[in-house]
């Protein structure tokens, strides 16, 4: 029997075609409200910069606004690329959005830098080595938030003695020794590379050091899930997502647009590839084939925590595969 786990969300506020940056915003803030309702767990927002159809670059203010507009749901980063910004900074920052809503801020950090190394430069001021201190830097981060800080010359405030639970976020299987080195719970992105979720989860889960904040492995496992009516209205569905993949594969990003049919490239065999195996962590079908598969994926991972994200274009529709996806976790768990 698959063990009960939480179910969240996480959204990058993807601009769709027609629509806009606050068009994109306007509809993250309705997910949260409408997955709140629902009863998931807690909503992230990825950061990542110079990408014209995602709005979540600057990700601490979008968690501010949208947690000014929900009430219960935990709000966080999934995840701040830490190696971009100033432990100290990102304390102030969620020292600040934790006191203005206590209790209901994650912080998620990831190393890599969430876009491209062009626009890394840009960020990191030169500095291109910044990720090789990201062990020490979450570190530090740590001791901002500790009440032990308090006698030092560099202190974060708000945030100093505040409970802010840190996440370390990972695609591969670096950081899946780190997490276990600090004792901190573990996210992986399966949304877009799966292939090393095993490794990494082995990795993490084989290693774990308790801790003060956490005295066993939890694991966080992202996927894409698009959930409808019927299992032919899901694939249709599904077309806007393949179209987002086709264009980071080829380097053609446009909004997500309406679902469509295919055009010719995706089947070429080594875009076909390519795409398969960045779709690899996504679910797609009616509520019948998600509890069979899901079910059958959930028993082999023995995850903590499923995190979904659902790239549809039709808000309604989009609104829907999440209220679907509960039903099916439900029954999955009864």
């Amino acid at each position: 029997m698959t063990k009960k786990i939480a179910l969240s969300a996480l959204e990058l506020a993807v601009v769709v075609e027609g629509g806009d940056a606050r068009q994109a915003i306007d509809n993250t803030v309705a997910v949260a409200q409408h997955i709140e309702q629902l009863g998931y767990q807690r909503i992230w927002l990825a950061e990542h910069h110079n990408m014209e159809h995602i709005a979540s670059s600057a990700t601490a203010v979008l968690i501010g606004h949208i947690a000014g507009k929900t009430k219960t749901i935990r709000v966080g980063s999934g995840g701040v690329m830490l190696p971009n910004h100033a432990p100290l900074m990102v304390a102030e920052q969620f020292g600040t959005l934790e006191t203005l809503y206590p209790g209901r801020i994650d912080l998620g950090l990831g190393r890599a830098p969430g876009t491209d190394q062009l626009t890394a430069y840009a960020l990191r001021r030169r500095n291109m080595t910044a990720e090789n201190s990201f062990p020490t830097d979450v570190q530090e981060l740590q001791t901002y938030f500790s009440e032990a800080n308090s006698s030092a010359k560099v202190r974060a405030f708000p945030g100093e003695g505040l409970n802010i639970p840190i996440w370390i976020l990972g695609s591969s299987t670096d950081s899946a020794y780190l997490a276990a080195a600090l004792g901190l719970p573990y996210a992986f992105a399966s949304h877009f590379a799966p292939a090393q979720f095993q490794a990494a989860t082995e990795i993490y889960r084989s290693h774990f050091k308790p801790s003060k904040y956490l005295a066993e492995p939890y694991v966080l496992a992202c996927i894409n899930v698009i959930a409808a009516d019927t299992e032919e209205e899901a694939q249709f569905l599904a077309t806007s997502l393949y179209h987002l993949f086709l264009g980071i594969v080829t380097n053609s990003r446009r909004p997500l647009p309406p679902p469509a049919e295919l055009p010719s490239v995706f089947y070429h065999p080594e875009i076909q590839r390519a795409v398969n195996s960045m779709t690899a962590g996504t679910f797609i079908g009616d509520k019948n084939s998600l509890i069979k598969k899901l079910g059958e994926w959930l028993e082999t991972s023995q995850i903590d925590e499923l995190m979904i994200t659902g790239y549809i274009y039709d808000m309604k529709a989009r609104l829907k595969s999440y209220t679907l996806f509960k039903e099916v976790i439900d029954q999955i768990h009864p």
